[in-house]
């Protein structure tokens, strides 16, 4: 588990999708505890998250290599695009 300042959180699947000036999103929709998400691009990305997600420029923007967490609901999605070069988005499904 990690640790909030007010409450752990339980890891749960880990999925990943390369993107590149074409978007990726991940397969699976998150899981039925899943109320967070941590979410690292291994470049710039714009990420975007929702129900049936295609990131755009218009997303949010995400510097490489440093972790973000965003509130979710079950069934959801993560996709993202490059900024400037292709890279991975990893997602990490959290609940607590």
């Amino acid at each position: 588990m990690i640790q909030n300042q007010s409450r752990p959180f339980r890891l749960g699947t880990h999925q990943s999708v390369a993107y590149t000036a074409t978007a990726g999103t991940v397969t699976n929709a998150f899981g039925s505890t899943t109320n967070f998400v941590r979410v690292i691009a291994t470049t710039a990305a714009y990420v975007l998250i929702g129900n049936n997600p295609t990131a755009t420029t218009a997303a949010v923007y995400m510097p490489a290599g440093l972790p973000e967490y965003f509130v979710v609901a079950p069934g959801m999605k993560a996709s993202g695009i490059q900024v400037a070069a292709g890279g991975t988005l990893h997602v990490t499904e959290l609940s607590g």
